[in-house]
């Protein structure tokens, strides 16, 4: 297997089932049913992944998170980016809160986990994360027997 593949554990008939039902209703009534602040805050990080001649890279969008709100996890070959900065209580914050309450609040901060599963030709020892204006960046280098190799044909 030579390819950086999503990596879903609890991908079953129920999650299939509600993703149709969602599709239903918003062909029902339109693709607003849900609105738009619902989808975008729903939405999972996105990711980049490419493949250089030495090592996979993924790219991972994270505006709003601090590297010590994330947390990187490889068990075996599945590799696992997740945070849970969890969404401040409004009724709490209320209570405290000099400056007044929200009358609109469209920035949230929010929990997310994405896994993948690692191709077998990755070196799980030797794999490098940074993080910089908002994007999370891991260098997962390859075994080198995995890397092509050039033979030179000698003169005879």
């Amino acid at each position: 297997m030579k390819a950086l593949t999503l990596y879903r554990p609890n991908h079953n008939l129920l999650e299939n089932a509600l993703g149709g039902f969602d599709r239903y209703l918003d062909s029902f009534f339109g693709d607003n049913f849900f609105g738009p602040t619902e989808r975008i805050f729903n939405r999972p990080p996105l990711v980049d992944a490419r493949e250089t001649e030495k090592a996979y890279l993924l790219e991972m969008e994270l505006p709003g998170f601090d590297e010590k709100d994330i947390e990187i996890r490889l068990d075996g070959r599945n590799l696992t980016i997740e945070s849970k900065k969890l969404v401040e209580k409004d009724e709490k914050k209320a209570e405290t809160d000099t400056d007044g309450n929200y009358l609109i609040r469209e920035r949230r901060l929010s929990s997310f986990s994405r896994a993948f599963k690692l191709p077998e030709n990755t070196d799980t020892e030797d794999i490098s994360a940074s993080f910089s204006k908002g994007i999370l960046t891991l260098e997962i280098n390859k075994k080198a027997e995995a890397q092509a190799k050039l033979i030179k044909i000698e003169k005879s």
